[in-house]
């Protein structure tokens, strides 16, 4: 079977993360998505990997992860030709995505409006900081302050109330509103099929990282009373937290079905004894008790290796998880055969694929993500410019 989105065709305007990282998930189930960026440097996410405390690698990871499967063309929409090199791609696609300034694209005439007069077909994939409309929708915003510290999930994730805001790490926010912004561009194509008539479809940060923070701003809708995250050794409930091993590495606990488990629990650890401890016997005796008990748990879980740990409470049925770095996480064999991690074609360097399947439909194999302005050429041959236009376009640094 062919893959699902064959023959769309796709113009990636945006830049940095959440915009382009749609257009990768198109291009994942067959779209052929066109890269637009400025010639020279390209996007400023090819350096994203090279800014300080990010991790050092010879590789420009954050580039493979977010553009890979598409053609890439350089192109300069500072001069009304290269514009009209776009809007001539516009005419014949299928998705235009961007996440530029609302200004920027009034300015340059790339709006909805524009394009669609172009091709009413068009599904223009709107994605901003602060949403369309209200009076912060100029202002700039990138996953770090439009999602994590806007939506309060800077706040809330704080190891406890007395500790800092926790700092989110670079595309957390961005990789999820991707797949909203994939789900979007879905949906307008849907609403094509059953229409004939395109659409603008968007998404924004702000509305990502409320979404993703839902639970606990729902909870302040409603009027809800809050209370102060405690340290981890004070935590209300013993069976949900972590716990250090003797190699230093952490194991999260999330005993739900305690009438079950935590009998089970108790033995694993080797402590018996706690079982019939009249602390701990009920489960509200457990939350009354519970410093005491993740206590005892922290003395327990302090005589062996996590490996250990994992094997024993694995084989018990227990509901726990290791506390997993991005190394752990990069050799998971878990996610290498649930086709998490997978390889690039022709090569074993390995990526992350996007997290969305349909059974009996194979999805593209990762292709490494274009050179800047690598398939300028036949892109421009493909839209109906001869070789002297080319050659004139190149000539005039429209083109790269």
């Amino acid at each position: 079977m062919t893959n699902i989105l064959d023959g769309l065709r796709v113009i990636d305007c945006g830049s940095f993360i959440a915009a382009p990282g749609a257009a990768t998930v198109l291009s994942d189930f067959g779209a052929d998505v066109i890269k637009v960026e400025p010639p020279g440097a390209g996007d400023a996410a090819r350096t994203i990997s090279r800014m300080p405390g990010n991790p050092s690698s010879e590789h420009p990871y954050g580039w493979l992860l977010d553009n890979r499967n598409k053609r890439g063309l350089a192109l300069n929409l500072a001069s009304p030709t290269g514009l009209a090199v776009l809007k001539r791609l516009a005419e014949r696609a299928d998705v235009f995505i961007t996440n530029f300034p609302l200004a920027t694209r009034k300015k340059l005439g790339i709006g909805y409006e524009a394009l669609s007069a172009l091709n009413p077909r068009l599904i223009y994939a709107s994605f901003t900081g602060y949403g369309e409309r209200g009076a912060e929708v100029a202002k700039p915003g990138f996953d770090l302050t439009a999602y994590w510290a806007r939506s309060g999930l800077m706040d809330g994730c704080r190891t406890d109330a007395g500790t800092p805001p926790a700092r989110a790490l670079t595309g957390m926010g961005d990789h999820p509103s991707a797949v909203s912004l994939f789900g979007a561009i879905m949906l307008g194509l849907y609403q094509r099929e059953r229409t004939g008539k395109g659409s603008q479809v968007g998404s924004s940060l702000l509305a990502n990282g409320f979404w993703a923070h839902g639970f606990q701003v729902q909870a302040a809708l409603c009027g809800a009373t809050f209370y102060p995250r405690p340290p981890r050794d004070q935590h209300f409930n013993a069976l949900t937290a972590y716990y250090r091993c003797r190699d230093d590495k952490w194991i999260m606990l999330t005993i739900l079905n305690e009438n079950r488990d935590w009998p089970v629990l108790a033995k694993c650890l080797g402590r018996e004894n706690l079982i019939d401890d009249p602390r701990f016997v009920q489960r509200a005796d457990r939350f009354k008790h519970a410093h005491a008990l993740i206590a005892e748990f922290d003395a327990a879980f302090a005589t062996r290796d996590r490996p250990e740990w994992r094997k024993i409470l694995g084989d018990a049925g227990l509901v726990f998880e290791i506390v997993a770095s991005a190394e752990d996480a990069a050799c998971d064999q878990q996610a290498i055969d649930a086709g998490v991690l997978v390889p690039f074609e022709n090569d074993t360097l390995m990526t992350i694929d996007s997290p969305l399947h349909v059974d009996g439909v194979a999805k593209v194999k990762p292709r490494k993500a274009p050179d800047v302005g690598q398939h300028s050429d036949e892109i421009l041959r493909e839209a109906g410019y001869s070789d002297g236009e080319i050659e004139q376009l190149r000539a005039s640094e429209t083109v790269a």
